[in-house]
């Protein structure tokens, strides 16, 4: 079955209606990924993370890839985002953002809050 780009509006509504999706940061050591829960909020990604490599990756260099995926009825479809992360730090747009009402299947303290701004998203359905 071959894969068919999806229209960008499509491929928003994809990554809304999932909580989990995939991290890839570059780190001195080569590119990493990190599953993570996130929220999408006007066109924008956010997660909440604990100080480590994510954060640290993110600090040092924060052009970012993002991937969520799932199924419609038994069709496949893969959503990527390719952006910038920067760590937020306005109360307002933490609240505003939903961000706060992530929950992280992973426990302990998760107090940095984290907005991917897209560069360029792109959608295929197979």
């Amino acid at each position: 079955m071959p894969f068919m780009p999806l229209p960008e509006s499509e491929s928003w509504k994809l990554l809304a209606s999932t909580t989990i999706g995939r991290l890839a940061v570059s780190t001195p050591e080569g590119a990493d990924v990190f599953p993570l829960t996130h929220h999408v909020h006007e066109r924008a990604i956010y997660f909440r993370t604990a100080p480590g490599t994510k954060l640290a990756a993110i600090a040092e260099n924060p052009r970012i890839a993002f991937e969520t995926d799932g199924f419609i009825d038994t069709r496949p479809w893969s959503v990527v985002v390719r952006g910038i992360a920067h760590r937020l730090d306005e109360d307002d747009e933490i609240i505003t953002s939903g961000v706060l009402d992530v929950i992280t299947p992973v426990g302990g303290e998760k107090w940095n809050y984290v907005r991917i701004t897209p560069v360029a998203v792109t959608g295929r359905r197979g």
